[in-house]
């Protein structure tokens, strides 16, 4: 569904993305797991045709590189930044009814099925949303993305900072997600969430790829854990 081949990233004169391979079968989630400033984020931006890049991405067999984040979004990628990007001045409703890229078109998700999944957020539907907590807040970037019925969606660190009952309900979301057939890159610090809910685990270290297997080999690689994931 998504391959990227060679891919490398530059802000103004730095180069910060050597050569990045790796697939997002449909239904899959990867975790793309590094430390902070090995080039996870800048990854994700530059699929989403935020950061200049060069090397090539294919999205559903056709390229996608040089093409803006919007057109991309509507080619049916979701993708949830690490810093929530709410609408603060507008409600909880109005958020999600922003998130709807497909008007007149009944896609997978609705708002009951937001509701449902975060009951928070309908209590607070009517609500501003900058005035919720981090945690309602990224449950609401989460549920707005969903609402453009994307089949892939891009998360970047969806945990930083939450409780852990939140956090325990954002792994239930990405479940979900698979459960319907939407594929997930996973971008994220906490191993344990990635490890339990990710079928493949990528790690990144200055730029490059290295390592990519099942979370079980990842457990057993103690020499890729402690040179690239552990403090």
């Amino acid at each position: 569904m998504l391959k990227v081949e060679n891919l490398h990233a530059y802000y103004g004169k730095s180069h910060v993305l050597h050569g990045v391979n790796f697939e997002v079968a449909q239904g899959e989630i990867v975790a793309l797991l590094g430390r902070n400033g090995s080039g996870r984020s800048t990854t994700a931006k530059a699929i989403m045709g935020l950061v200049d890049c060069q090397g090539r991405i294919d999205w559903k067999g056709k390229p996608i590189q040089g093409k803006k984040a919007y057109e991309i979004a509507h080619l049916g990628m979701g993708y949830v930044p690490e810093n929530r990007d709410i609408f603060p001045k507008l409600t909880v409703q109005q958020n999600l009814e922003l998130g709807q890229k497909r008007k007149g078109q009944n896609g997978r998700w609705s708002f009951d099925d937001m509701y449902n999944m975060f009951p928070r957020l309908k209590e607070r539907a009517h609500t501003e949303a900058g005035v919720l907590s981090g945690g309602e807040q990224q449950m609401l970037t989460l549920c707005r993305t969903l609402m453009g019925d994307p089949d892939l969606i891009i998360i970047d660190e969806p945990t930083e900072g939450l409780a852990p009952k939140i956090v325990e309900l954002v792994g239930q979301y990405l479940q979900n997600l698979k459960s319907r057939g939407i594929s997930v890159l996973l971008i994220e610090q906490k191993l344990t969430i990635a490890m339990r809910i990710s079928d493949r685990a990528l790690v990144m270290g200055h730029g490059s790829i290295v390592f990519e297997g099942t979370p079980d080999a990842l457990r057993d690689n103690t020499y890729i854990r402690k040179e690239w994931l552990e403090v």
